[in-house]
């Protein structure tokens, strides 16, 4: 096996984050579900971008944002997802390059328009995310490179994009050339909605031995194996991956690897907005792992990237991850 080009490519949603402070008022008065993510159509986006305040926009998605953080540390990345051709999908372009990230995907003629998420943000920095995921839908396997799949010692598929048909083919196809090279695949859960709609092709997956690596938090534990109990969903999933991740917000993280067992507490920080947390988090373990290193110093690599992120507004670093880590790890 050659030694890979890439430490990670991604397939996800290429989405842009609109983000904006908003009062607990405004999340009853527009009837949204606080803290949640809800799919929605172009003339929602179009009502409730009218509805929010002043805003900034960044270009977003699950996985780009991780590989954004990836990135930052110093990693070698490529992103596969569809943006339309139009302003925000050149937004999202030139975004995703100008942090280091290969990205080849020609862009999509017509419509929809390029998928943009409307977040808004309380006092608490709870964040309620609002979807139209327009050309991100239909990423079709025709997009895929295999070459550069099979160059890249981790593939990371978003759990979000598992929904339409178009992208779930093509992320089929990746783990088939991902396996074929030797790679690891690794997967995150994404949201409690993903898990009720598509529960059972994940855990077809998992039992077929295509997904290695496996991010999820503790309410995503819960749906996929329908244990409340913590220990007892850990313990039925675990033996079934290399690899196993779960999040758990102010309580650190959990990682399990074969016999072995490592947890961290949650850096502290104050909270501004609460988005991308895991997807900053899933950037510093996968760091760490594509390294070699051990669980526990990629579990304080996610949770210091996770804090990172949490501290200001928008799902990408702002701060040197690497001088954090310096800092934080000597």
């Amino acid at each position: 096996m050659t030694d890979p080009r890439y430490d990670v490519i991604a397939i996800g949603n290429a989405i842009v984050d609109v983000v904006a402070s908003c009062s607990d008022e405004l999340i009853d008065e527009l009837g949204l579900a606080k803290g949640g993510m809800t799919l929605i159509d172009e003339d929602g986006a179009r009502d409730l971008y009218d509805a929010m305040g002043p805003a900034r926009e960044i270009s977003g998605g699950s996985a780009a944002n991780t590989l954004a953080g990836l990135s930052a540390l110093g990693a070698q990345c490529a992103f596969v997802g569809q943006v339309a051709e139009d302003q925000l999908g050149q937004v999202f372009a030139h975004d995703i390059r100008a942090v280091g990230i290969d990205f080849d995907v020609a862009p999509r003629a017509g419509q929809p328009s390029t998928a943009r998420c409307l977040i808004f943000v309380t006092p608490d920095g709870q964040r309620t995310m609002n979807t139209f995921l327009g050309a991100s839908q239909f990423l079709p396997a025709s997009a895929l490179d295999e070459e550069a799949v099979s160059a890249a010692a981790i593939l990371y598929l978003e759990g979000y994009l598992w929904d339409p048909e178009e992208p779930r083919a093509a992320m089929r196809r990746a783990i088939e050339a991902a396996k074929r090279a030797g790679r690891k695949e690794a997967f995150t859960l994404s949201d409690g909605f993903v898990i009720a709609r598509h529960g059972d092709d994940f855990r077809q997956l998992i039992a077929d031995g295509l997904i290695d690596i496996l991010f999820s938090n503790e309410a995503e534990l819960a749906a996929l194996t329908g244990e409340d109990d913590f220990e007892a969903g850990l313990a039925q999933l675990a033996p079934q991956v290399e690899v196993l991740v779960v999040t758990r917000s102010e309580k650190g993280a959990v990682c399990l690897r074969g016999g072995e067992r490592a947890a961290v507490s949650a850096e502290p920080t104050t909270v501004v907005d609460s988005t991308g947390a895991g997807d900053l988090f899933a950037a510093g373990f996968l760091f760490g792992l594509a390294r070699d290193e051990a669980l526990e110093t990629c579990l304080r690599r996610g949770a210091i990237c996770a804090a990172e992120v949490i501290s200001h507004y928008g799902a990408r670093p702002e701060a040197d991850l690497k001088a954090l880590m310096a800092e934080k790890l000597g």
